[in-house]
């Protein structure tokens, strides 16, 4: 343990001895090594959007879909379906799940009814899909047994309604001959430019107040709602047949099919960027080594004599090339450092939200991307290190002395 620190201690005098030579190498390693650090930390950042925009389309991992339609063609669906959904989560005590039905409802906007696009689903869907509210809230428990039902809707809507926000609480008339009185809790942008206004609703709210005429002549037809499940990875695969069966059972005379979106992810994506970040790390740390082992070979030679010297009072060949490695070792486990510290500032500030399309949940900074780091650059100050301490190992005691 002594002559390890021993090592260390003396690899330290020598780089305060040539702090200027080394110096000017250990800028690009830790440049190189901030650059590696840096995009290890963006590819985990990237690889939380894609996972939330694959959330917002179909669902966290593992969202399980059960889907239910007659094969007579009749559009109605059964009470029996909805009381076969409630005792599939009280039988499973599945937390996170929601309905979700889409068809078009009659709104009454000053310039006359239009049928919009209209979505029917419970609280929970917000967070099974990630759903962001702009301006104003998301549905609660508490809207469920509310006297009068309220919505969600895009820009587009609110437009059309004539407002600007939602601070004059706008209210819009749902449905045809006996339409009720809806209130506007929330807005979410657009889903593109020119986008038609549409609404969310709570699917127990449009059944009380509004029946939609459902079928096959309708412009969106979806015959029954589809239970959308928020479930553990490890029951997925023993859930989904028994959910398959216990519906199939409730609603004789329905098909019934279940599926999840375990294979929907961006593995290969997010594969493929982290193979980038490590090239431009690995590329960048190769010009930083290959300027330290330059500055390495020259210090040798200037040392050689000092080398013999200490040959000749009895340094062996193991202690001479231990020490000269070290010195690049540890040189570049301080770049290493300064590189880390540079990476974790410029990651902390930059505006994640806008470079990775709305980021809901920012991820920490990744302490395997210091690792990696730190890993590399005490690596390449090995590999740096070998050539120079090698050719100081070679040297003959009595050339040296002559030198």
């Amino acid at each position: 343990m002594t002559g390890v620190v021993g090592a260390l201690v003396e690899a330290w005098d020598e780089l305060r001895i040539h702090r200027l030579r080394v110096l000017l190498a250990l800028i690009g390693v830790a440049a190189a090594v901030a650059a590696i650090t840096g995009v290890t930390a963006a590819v985990h950042m990237l690889s939380q959007a894609f996972e939330e925009q694959g959330d917002r389309g179909s669902g966290r991992q593992v969202t399980v879909r059960v889907d239910a339609w007659p094969r007579d063609g009749q559009a109605a669906a059964p009470t029996a379906l909805d009381a076969e959904y409630a005792r599939t989560l009280d039988r499973y005590g599945i937390t996170w799940a929601s309905r979700d039905w889409s068809s078009t409802v009659p709104f009454r906007f000053p310039d006359g009814t239009a049928q919009v696009s209209t979505r029917a689903v419970d609280p929970a869907m917000a967070t099974i899909q990630r759903i962001q509210v702009d301006t104003g809230r998301w549905f609660t428990e508490a809207d469920r047994d509310a006297f009068a039902p309220v919505a969600v809707v895009n820009e587009a809507f609110l437009a059309r309604l004539g407002v600007t926000d939602l601070s004059s609480h706008p209210t819009v008339l749902l449905g045809d001959d006996a339409p009720v009185r809806t209130t506007v809790v929330g807005v979410v942008p657009n889903a593109w430019e020119g986008a038609e206004p549409e609404a969310v609703v709570l699917y127990d709210q449009l059944m009380r107040w509004y029946a939609p005429e459902a079928g096959p002549t309708a412009d969106y037809w979806q015959p029954a709602p589809t239970l959308v499940l928020w479930v553990p990875t490890g029951i997925a695969d023993e859930l989904v047949p028994r959910l398959e069966r216990d519906v199939a059972a409730a609603v004789p005379g329905w098909d019934v099919a279940v599926g999840d979106n375990r294979d929907l992810g961006g593995a290969v994506l997010q594969g493929a960027a982290r193979w980038v970040a490590f090239g431009v790390g690995a590329f960048a740390l190769l010009l930083g080594g290959l300027g330290l082992v330059n500055i390495a070979l020259v210090t040798v030679r200037h040392r050689i004599r000092e080398i013999g010297i200490r040959r000749s009072f009895g340094a062996t060949s193991g202690r001479i090339f231990v020490g000269v490695l070290l010195e690049s070792v540890v040189a570049t486990v301080v770049a290493g450092l300064v590189g880390v510290v540079i990476a974790v500032a410029v990651v902390k500030n930059i505006p994640a939200d806008v470079l990775f399309g709305g980021l809901q949940d920012r991820p920490p900074f990744p302490v395997s991307a210091a690792l990696v780091g730190m890993a590399c650059a005490t690596g390449v100050g090995a590999l740096a290190g070998i050539l120079p301490a090698t050719v100081a190992v070679r040297v003959k005691v009595i050339d040296a002395i002559r030198y």
